[in-house]
């Protein structure tokens, strides 16, 4: 049993992957919402990584993130949002808080299966492919105008808000976050903003 990873999975409709997580290796503890999970944490079980349901009665996902994260015995806790709303400023605001990464519902199975083994691969939360030197991200890998985009981003802007404020048209706007996912070897701005943060590439 101890080979199985051990995944907390907080979520009020969760018997999909309470039944097919165990397929592919997962040992699954459920809980119902946010504060049966912080009483499953407190117990001193062993998680390896949380699947944490934004939309939960008693107590949601940012506040159950937020008391994850406070806990010295949980900090660094791996944790991966499962949310039905598909907004990059509360995206922002979760990763901000302490979320390690974030599939919107409704997801296929091989994706989430995916994300969770990339997330199990990081450690101290700085994703692998970023860990050796060769790797490692440098200030001067973006431009100076990829940062200025890449911080708005950060701040939940759009890319509408961003070419207004950069004065050009929204299609440039798009180049540069294409050239910002090439740099930073990401899919989408989310995932760019997680690892600008994870290497204080936004400082």
């Amino acid at each position: 049993m101890s080979d199985l990873t051990n995944v907390l999975l907080v979520d009020d409709n969760s018997k999909y992957l309470k039944d097919a997580l165990p397929f592919y290796g997962y040992e699954v503890t459920s809980a119902y919402d946010g504060v049966q999970a912080l009483k499953e944490l407190a117990k001193g079980n062993k998680f390896d990584i949380v699947l944490l349901d934004v939309m939960m009665p008693n107590m949601d996902g940012w506040e159950t993130l937020k008391a994850i994260r406070s806990s010295d015995k949980t900090k660094d806790l791996p944790v991966i949002m499962l949310t039905a709303v598909n907004d990059d400023k509360k995206m922002v605001s979760g990763l901000k808080i302490g979320a390690d990464d974030y599939i919107v519902k409704p997801f296929i199975l091989p994706n989430l299966l995916a994300r969770m083994e990339a997330v199990l691969r990081r450690s101290k939360r700085v994703p692998k492919a970023y860990k050796s030197s060769g790797d490692a991200i440098s200030e001067d890998l973006l431009t100076s105008k990829e940062k200025e985009v890449l911080q708005m981003i950060s701040k939940g802007a759009s890319n509408k808000q961003i070419a207004d404020k950069m004065f050009v048209k929204e299609v440039t706007i798009k180049t540069h976050l294409n050239s910002i996912y090439k740099k930073l070897k990401v899919a989408n701005r989310t995932q760019a903003v997680l690892v600008a943060m994870q290497t204080d590439l936004l400082k």
